[in-house]
């Protein structure tokens, strides 16, 4: 998915699961190497994802796991796929897009050394028997997603003057900008029949003229100065 990675924070939709995210693994036991697969599409109960992109509320979520005991739990691995929906972080324009997440997680057991020896939220647990995939899962998805996602890889985003989609914009669209130092300058004689000041007079008018900016150096003044003289 193409991003732009320039975004400092990244916020992940509100934990939580549903049944489907819910595995049963009191068939497993606990001797080590045990093996079991587990295929099922599950319907995201909630968004997941980030701000401006995410797995949205309904949408099928494909599971493509391994089950295997270890010493200390039950390691998963596998893949998470789903249809994801966003905004485009240049162009504000919406899109979708396919998110494929290669999963590894343990879920330790109860009393394991894994379980004792780690603070609350360092690891997944293993709880009546049960893993809960759910927040494993949003856990990825919000991880995997860009901060700031882009429609396309080139997307040039908008003008910053009309705030038109410049990829839909004539080519070469651009604003003239008149700098603010020569508004004065513009207001005189912008409306004049002969187009530019080109006499003595003219030029003269302009020296005079506190609205226009005097672009003389200090040598220029002093070579007026001398010529006085």
């Amino acid at each position: 998915m193409p991003t732009d990675r320039t975004a400092p924070d990244r916020t992940t939709s509100r934990r939580s699961s549903n049944a489907d995210f819910v595995l049963d693994i009191s068939d497993l036991g606990r001797r080590p190497g045990i093996l079991r697969e587990v295929r099922r599409t599950v319907t995201a109960p909630e968004r997941i994802g980030l701000d401006l992109v995410a797995i949205e509320a309904g949408a099928d979520v494909e599971l493509d796991l391994q089950l295997q005991t270890v010493s200390e739990g039950v390691l998963v691995t596998g893949t998470v796929a789903a249809d994801v929906a966003g905004e485009c972080s240049r162009c504000l324009e919406p899109f979708t897009d396919r998110l494929d997440i290669r999963l590894t997680e343990l879920f330790a057991y109860p009393a394991s050394a894994t379980d004792e020896t780690t603070d609350e939220g360092e690891v997944y647990r293993i709880e009546d028997e049960r893993i809960d995939l759910g927040e494993a899962v949003v856990d990825a998805v919000g991880l995997e997603l860009p901060l700031r996602p882009l429609c396309t890889d080139d997307c040039p985003g908008l003008c910053a003057e009309c705030g038109i989609r410049l990829a839909i914009a004539e080519p070469g669209h651009r604003h003239d900008i008149l700098d603010p130092r020569w508004a004065g300058l513009a207001a005189k004689f912008g409306t004049d029949s002969g187009g530019t000041a080109t006499a003595d007079g003219d030029t003269a008018a302009l020296d005079d003229d506190p609205t226009i900016p005097d672009a003389r150096t200090d040598a220029d003044r002093a070579n007026d100065t001398n010529e006085e003289k």
